[in-house]
């Protein structure tokens, strides 16, 4: 019985999730559904494993939520993203257009610009430069879910992505955990996606397939739809409603003034990471008032939140004159962060509630099992839990809260660095979640005013083929070499 309430809660939980319900009343539910049938105690499950274990989630990570979406209110409000897509289609526009897409998603969401903002400023662009070229505008969605959702999310050594954040508590990693490895994986999803869509493109001009019909006002309809919204808020770091809060800049930033916060981002994260932080005397972290923890288990955390911090700043002091409604922007993107951060930590103490059933020793027992040693079964349970709930982030705690310290035994049982495992687990999250429950997909097509039925093969094959080829890749290439 307790196998099968496992099964029945995850099964209604992703059954009225896709139907649009709110996760922070699914989630709950579907836990205590899941204790019933394992004829465990309700309120104890409900108060001190759900959420205990959800409240530890917010403890550790809403710094990022917080800092990532106010930094990506402040760079759309001030016109810092525009200007960039804006750099980007006029540098390579008129001659490589799904190129200029691709390139634009990737440089503002490797930035840290969170991905609806992104999704919101690039489809207008992209709308553009595609009717010009008479390139169907059906690849649109698939073209930016290449250049945001793929290697910027899970590869590229240092993204800010909260992805690439959620195993550095569990493994003592930083952002930039396996670089080498980061690098062949992005240049492997960007390569056979480019590919891919490059190909596309040449059978549409065979058959003389044009650019279509486009639907009116669909942004703004997506914007304000209540299904939409709770798909978008468990998927992304980013409400997708306050976008139509604080007040956007009716003049482009200068583009210098737009692409410096994207390199303070990185470049800050990277003097944290390796500089500045394994400097510091934190023996103070060992008292019981910081929580008895180490550098290793926060550093991650801090390295982020301190390039987002520093982003914010460099931000506002270069478009000051663009942002004449600061306070109503920074609590826009305040107010953004928090329904993803809660929707993201429910799922976490659902994950949390199964983990402790009896029962969940034969799920645990069966992933643990398969063939291949602890790389493959990882990236076999961070791919099945991220594609059942749609969420990258949310699968990959769920996967790390029930069996990061056994995952951490066996590395240091087979000699694996820590590292590949965190590599692997963050690209195996983002590779399934692009399913067509996944939040992030129906928002851009109700975005872009198409459907499942006109672009989502071709987001399958931009987003779940490449970043499985990588997958595969890097699982291969640290197995005989390790991790680089």
């Amino acid at each position: 019985m307790g196998l099968l309430g496992l099964l029945v809660g995850l099964g209604l939980l992703v059954l009225f999730a896709f139907r649009g319900w709110s996760v922070l009343l699914l989630a709950p539910f579907a836990a205590l559904v899941a204790a019933l049938f394992g004829g465990e105690p309700l309120l104890a499950n409900l108060t001190q494993v759900f959420m205990v274990n959800a409240a530890g989630f917010l403890a550790q990570f809403f710094p990022i939520f917080l800092l990532g979406a106010v930094f990506g209110k402040l760079m759309d409000d001030s016109g810092a993203v525009t200007s960039v897509a804006g750099f980007m289609a006029e540098r390579l526009g008129e001659r490589r257009v799904i190129l200029a897409v691709v390139l634009a998603g990737a440089l503002v969401t490797y930035g840290g610009v969170s991905l609806f903002v992104a999704f919101f400023v690039i489809v207008p662009m992209a709308r553009s430069l595609f009717r010009a070229a008479s390139i169907p505008r059906r690849l649109i969605p698939a073209a930016i879910v290449l250049g945001t959702s793929t290697f910027t999310m899970s590869a590229l050594p240092g993204t800010p992505s909260i992805q690439n954040a959620i195993p550095m508590p569990f493994f003592g990693t930083t952002p930039f955990a396996a670089p080498g490895l980061g690098i062949v994986a992005s240049l492997i999803m960007l390569g056979a996606g480019l590919w891919w869509l490059h190909r596309a493109e040449a059978s549409a001009r065979r058959t003389g397939e044009g650019y279509g019909d486009d639907v009116e006002d669909s942004a703004e309809r997506a914007a304000a739809d209540e299904l939409v919204r709770e798909r978008a808020t468990t998927a992304r770091e980013f409400d997708p409603a306050e976008l139509q809060h604080g007040h956007r800049s009716k003049r482009p930033s200068p583009v210098l003034n737009a692409i410096a916060p994207l390199v303070v981002v990185v470049t800050v994260n990277l003097l944290m990471s390796l500089l500045v932080l394994p400097r510091l005397d934190v023996s103070y972290l060992a008292e019981q008032r910081f929580g008895d923890t180490t550098l290793a288990a926060v550093a991650g955390v801090w390295s982020v939140a301190v390039a987002l911090a520093a982003a914010i700043a460099t931000t506002i002091a270069l478009n000051w004159a663009r942002l004449p409604a600061l306070r109503r922007t920074m609590d826009a993107g305040a107010n953004a962060s928090v329904l993803p951060a809660f929707s993201v930590a429910s799922l976490v103490g659902f994950g949390a509630v199964v983990a402790s059933l009896p029962a969940f020793t034969i799920v645990r027992d069966w992933v643990l099992a398969i063939e291949g040693g602890p790389l493959v079964s990882l990236a076999v349970a961070t791919n099945i839990l991220a594609a059942l709930t749609g969420s990258a982030s949310g699968g990959l705690t769920i996967a790390l809260d029930a069996l990061g310290p056994t995952y951490v035994e066996l590395a240091a049982r087979n000699g694996i660095d820590l590292a590949l495992m965190h590599r692997v687990a963050v690209i195996g999250a983002g590779t399934l979640d692009i399913l067509p429950h996944n939040g992030a997909v129906v928002s851009l097509l109700a975005i872009c005013g198409l459907t499942h039925r006109d672009s989502y093969f071709d987001i399958v094959m931009v987003g779940i083929v490449t970043s499985l080829l990588a997958l595969v890749a890097v699982i291969a290439l640290g197995s005989a070499l390790g991790s680089f």
